[in-house]
């Protein structure tokens, strides 16, 4: 993924390591504080532990593509005004 403003780029990439990092940290931290329950316990803390990281990452991954979206949206606008000055 490569976006045009490099400062940009940067945000949006460390917002998706600290995501995925939060859905590590998260997944991890649940199932070893519900270990002594039991192991399916544990599993299924592992998953809910998970799916609050797993949204985020969802959420940055549709802010990456609605940005890359626009972006292509004013190239083909760009592209639309220069055919249309050629033709009048």
């Amino acid at each position: 993924m490569r976006l045009s403003p490099r400062y940009l780029n940067l945000i949006i990439n460390f917002l998706l390591g600290a995501a995925w990092a939060f859905v590590l940290i998260g997944a991890i931290t649940s199932f070893f504080s519900t270990q002594h329950v039991g192991f399916f316990f544990s599993l299924v803390s592992f998953v809910v532990g998970m799916v609050p990281g797993l949204l985020l990452v969802i959420i940055v991954e549709y802010i990456i593509v609605h940005f890359n979206k626009y972006e292509e949206m004013k190239k083909q606008t760009k592209l639309l005004e220069e055919l249309l000055s050629k033709d009048t």
